[in-house]
């Protein structure tokens, strides 16, 4: 259905209303350190102001992430914000205080503040609202505050697949959007190239098999490939990095014994996991084949709480339909706030849609305040006015959905 002029007006001044505790809240959030997973305090702090607001159930998961539940409908809708943050890294390239964060021209300049702690005030205050004003009848709707940096979509798997065990019928993903809807993005691949030598003193070099060496023709492969991968209209082109090296010597008078490259690969619509290791495996010389092994990384790293759920580090490329209801309810949100016609777009990173539309087939969609490229940088910043104006869409979308529904 579309909410009348009455109930608009009411949301707007529940907006109003929850303003300045809207901002206050993403301000404490953000001063609340969450870097390698460690999602403890802050989801503590979002628990807190998630019962002050009445939510139905509170409560981490078993991996730790923080859940809040509001209503018990039939339909399932999800709202997903990670909370975990990347690293400040050298401090003294910041000129304030990375999680005390300042604010300019109604802008917040924070770590988090994009990536992605944005979205999570209005998403907790929407869903307020929504039920305050009766837009939730027939749902069960949650916030889903989760880890993602190190591994996008294990937190996702976890809600499906572990606890709470929940299939949902629509996500919102709140990564940065520019307060556009998105659609998808590319998936990834990660490898490792491993190298195998023999070390001797540097001073006798002839007597070893430098393995850094075996991987140079690779590395200057990686460089070259690009051009030759996959393509799609909407995700774009393949890409393909060399993003990190590390070499074991016993020491630096020594010729290396092993060498690994880490590869970073962007999978557009067309390119599958197999294809994207058949490509760099042909990038070995013929000659060193049997000392040269490449294969697919696995996160197998304990969250803060201990639970350890393996996955392969392979993340589906995604992209929903322009006319799919889920898209369409997102524009139509969009405009009922106000915001310019814009068609509706694709990130240029990863997030969890990766599990929830790319592996599970959970229709998704992105919306949250922000701008990707700022996103860990020392600029990181998100507007204040697009994080309150958020809050409408979050909580507008349900109801806009059930009438999709019933119109289907």
């Amino acid at each position: 259905m579309t909410p009348s002029p009455r109930l608009l007006d009411q949301l707007q001044t529940g907006l109003a209303h929850h303003r300045e505790a809207i901002i206050r809240f993403l301000r404490e959030i953000c001063a609340i350190p969450s870097v390698d997973g460690q999602i403890g305090p802050v989801g503590n702090r979002i628990a807190a102001e998630m019962r002050a607001l009445g939510f139905d159930e509170v409560r981490f998961d078993v991996m730790g992430n923080i859940l809040g539940r509001m209503g018990s409908g039939a339909r399932v809708i999800v709202y997903d914000s990670h909370i975990d943050t990347v690293g400040v890294g050298d401090p003294a390239a910041w000129e304030w205080d990375p999680f005390v964060g300042k604010v300019e021209d109604g802008v917040l300049y924070a770590r988090g503040a994009c990536d992605e702690k944005g979205s999570t005030p209005g998403m907790v205050y929407g869903l307020a609202l929504a039920r305050d004003l009766g837009l939730l009848d027939g749902w069960t709707a949650w916030y889903f505050g989760n880890m993602e940096e190190w591994c996008d979509g294990l937190a996702p798997n976890i809600f499906v697949e572990v606890d709470p065990q929940v299939r949902p019928d629509y996500v919102v993903i709140g990564e940065p959007t520019r307060m556009q809807v998105y659609r998808g993005h590319k998936g990834r691949v990660e490898i490792k190239v491993t190298a195998k030598g023999r070390s001797a003193h540097a001073a006798s070099n002839q007597l070893g098999d430098n393995a850094i060496y075996k991987l140079l023709p690779i590395i200057a492969g990686v460089r070259g490939l690009e051009p030759h991968l996959g393509d799609d209209p909407f995700l774009g082109p393949g890409k393909i990095t060399a993003s990190d090296m590390r070499v074991k010597t016993p020491s630096i008078n020594a010729v290396p014994d092993e060498a690994t490259l880490f590869i970073d690969r962007r999978l557009t619509f067309g390119e599958a996991k197999e294809t994207a290791l058949a490509q760099v495996a042909a990038l070995i010389p013929p000659h060193d084949r049997a000392h040269v092994t490449v294969e697919m990384l696995r996160y197998d790293t304990p969250s803060y709480t201990g639970f350890v759920y393996p996955v392969d580090k392979y993340f589906p490329a995604w992209a929903l339909d322009e006319a799919h209801p889920l898209v369409q309810g997102g524009q139509a949100a969009r405009r009922l706030m106000g915001l310019p016609d814009a068609p509706a777009g694709k990130w240029d990173f990863s997030t969890n849609g990766v599990y929830w539309a790319g592996k599970a087939g959970i229709p998704a969609i992105g919306f949250g305040p922000g701008d990707e490229v700022t996103a860990h940088t020392v600029h990181e910043c998100v507007p204040l006015d697009d994080v309150v104006s958020a809050t409408a869409l979050y909580a507008l979308l349900p109801v806009l959905l059930a009438g999709a529904q019933r119109a289907s």
